[in-house]
């Protein structure tokens, strides 16, 4: 291709998205924080359901809107790689955003299930997700399905925990298991949306 046919930016977007490659620890952090602090503000903080899915409503409009805008001018996906340089992922190049898929499952999980269902979704996202990630990368060897077999083990025990803080041990078992294996699943669809949706169904069928 030459160089007047490509789009303004472009070579400069290629540029900040590799400096967003390999271990992204503040990304990991982020990600547990904001889970964390939704969790926190329903239970801890008294904020009631309503409240939350009208907030988490305008955050998901607001996403939305922004990465439409970036996707379709590269100039702003540019000045997106470059403010949140350690918070972004490569393939939010061409797709939406990870808050984005964050918002609308904490968003769906509070509109669709029992208080206590949504909460242990949007936790084990906010927990087990980042730690299959780190115990994958780091120490992960032998492959299962599209993950580790260490971290989709990291992924259930941590994800049994958060969900024993709303549900009963024998119902988070089983429930944590489950999600950590279709989380492990080569599903093309982010994990941010995945996750949280996955452990309140299954909470759902298992627990009614």
């Amino acid at each position: 291709m030459s160089e007047s046919s490509e789009k303004p930016g472009a070579g400069n977007l290629s540029e900040v998205v590799d400096k967003t490659k390999g271990f992204q620890p503040w990304r990991r952090v982020f990600h547990a924080t904001n889970g964390t602090l939704v969790v926190l503000a329903l239970t801890v903080f008294g904020m009631t359901v309503p409240t939350a899915i009208w907030i988490l409503g305008v955050v998901l409009g607001v996403s939305v809107v922004m990465d439409v805008l970036r996707l379709l001018d590269p100039k702003l996906n540019v000045l997106f790689f470059r403010t949140f340089s350690s918070l972004a992922s490569p393939r939010e190049e061409t797709k939406l955003a990870s808050s984005t898929w964050y918002a609308l499952s904490a968003l769906l999980v509070l509109l669709l299930f029992p208080k206590a269902y949504a909460l242990g979704g949007i936790l084990t996202l906010a927990w087990a997700d980042p730690a299959a990630n780190i115990v994958g990368k780091r120490w992960g060897r032998r492959r299962f399905l599209s993950g580790t077999v260490r971290g989709t083990g990291a992924f259930a025990l941590v994800a049994f925990l958060a969900l024993a803080l709303f549900v009963p041990w024998w119902l988070a078992f089983p429930t944590a298991v489950l999600t950590a294996v279709v989380e492990a699943s080569p599903v093309k669809l982010d994990d941010n949306l995945i996750v949280p949706v996955t452990a309140a169904i299954i909470l759902q069928v298992l627990g009614g």
